[in-house]
């Protein structure tokens, strides 16, 4: 299965505005099957952005998303802005060899940091 950095996002934007007393919970994403979703909740579990719960059986994969990490929500941040999203996302893409997490989320914060100086004038 291929990983879809918009997904990704997705995940983590949902997760945020999940109650405490219902972390743990399925979450359903439009337009992507529950394996996918499973999936790429895994992925962020190995990549330090969730904390996971593995449930998958012997033949199927099933992750639930019990919260966000420190990591989870400074790469929540720094890809918040749409237009920021677009940007790096096309940047990172059009330099060839995919789509390096680590690259991007340094893309985002450059683009976060510039933006603040910005504001101070």
């Amino acid at each position: 299965m291929k990983r879809d950095m918009d997904l990704v996002r997705k995940i983590l934007l949902r997760l945020e505005g999940v109650p405490f007393e219902e972390r743990s919970s399925e979450i359903d994403m439009q337009g992507y099957d529950q394996q996918t979703v499973s999936f790429h909740i895994m992925l962020l579990d190995e990549a330090g952005l969730v904390k996971g719960i593995d449930a998958s059986g012997v033949a199927e994969i099933y992750w639930f998303a019990d919260r966000l990490t420190w990591e989870g929500y400074e790469f929540l941040e720094a890809s918040k802005d749409d237009e920021n999203w677009k940007r790096a996302t096309s940047l990172v893409a059009s330099k060839g060899g995919g789509m390096v997490f680590e690259v991007l989320k340094q893309v985002l914060v450059a683009m976060a940091r510039d933006a603040a100086l910005a504001a101070l004038g």
